[in-house]
């Protein structure tokens, strides 16, 4: 069975004997390209063990994005500070980020993107077609910066879901633990609201780079073994269509992260493009 934290450590040392490549920031990295990591969720919620990620945060932002919400106010409220210097960056003054995430997922030229797939995931479930797309080039010099993952699909079979999503750009030290734990949450919360299995969840990255001042802190990482079992997820609610045409969801107080014991934090310094 695969395991998140396996295929995440294999992307990390084959990053450190990448070659180098220049980036928007100034930073530098070492980047590979095309790569997929994939995770059993029959093995536990998919946040790492040997290093910690502060969940907490991925939880609100993707409420915050499947709310089709755009706005500052809902992450300073909620303590998600990673997208401050992007805003700053874009001298933008109406305390929105443009119509990124959430507006494409709920309003995508007038299609709620995200109900339409819940709605197949309840009455067509053998679908090919279960697909939310972020990747708006209309929409795009409106955006703060172009989504990073860009699209997700789903896939119904034997009473299991399974969920794939694809980056264009993965942080990996930093920002894809993130990505991860938030498309985790959202492929057990369609399960539940659908009465279905958490199955397999599936990253298709683009360019997946570490920042050349995340190097010693991906070496500490690597060096690190014998990680504790996975924590678990405790839903009271899932997401799911009604017949109202809305979308159902929990509240953050109706989500709980169990038993996470991982391996202290290890800070690293985000890199924003100039």
């Amino acid at each position: 069975m695969t395991n998140i934290e396996t295929s995440y450590k294999d992307l990390i040392a084959k990053l450190l004997l990448a070659p180098e490549k220049a980036d928007r920031t100034g930073t530098g990295t070492r980047s590979i390209f095309g790569v997929m990591l994939e995770h059993d969720m029959s093995q536990g919620f998919p946040l790492l063990m040997d290093k910690r990620v502060y969940y907490k945060q991925a939880i609100h932002e993707l409420l915050w994005i499947a709310q089709g919400r755009t706005d500052m106010q809902y992450l300073w409220d909620n303590g998600v500070k990673y997208w401050n210097a992007d805003y700053e960056r874009s001298g933008r003054t109406d305390e929105t980020l443009g119509p990124v995430y959430g507006k494409q997922w709920r309003d995508f030229g007038g299609i709620d993107q995200l109900f339409n797939v819940l709605d197949e995931v309840r009455n067509n479930p053998t679908s090919r077609r279960m697909i939310v797309n972020a990747w708006n080039p209309a929409e795009m010099p409106d955006m703060v910066l172009p989504p990073c993952h860009y699209g997700f699909q789903l896939y119904v079979n034997e009473g299991k879901l399974d969920l794939i999503w694809q980056q264009r750009s993965a942080d990996v030290f930093l920002g894809l633990p993130y990505d991860i734990a938030m498309y985790g949450l959202l492929l057990e919360m369609i399960a539940k609201g659908n009465n279905l299995k958490p199955g397999r969840l599936i990253a298709h990255l683009g360019d997946c780079h570490l920042y050349n001042d995340h190097i010693d802190q991906a070496k500490l990482y690597l060096s690190r073994v014998d990680p504790a079992p996975m924590p678990k997820l405790e839903l009271d609610k899932g997401m799911y269509s009604t017949y109202n045409n809305t979308v159902e969801m929990p509240e953050f107080d109706q989500i709980r992260i169990v038993d996470y014991n991982p391996k202290p934090a290890i800070p690293a310094p985000l890199s924003v493009g100039k």
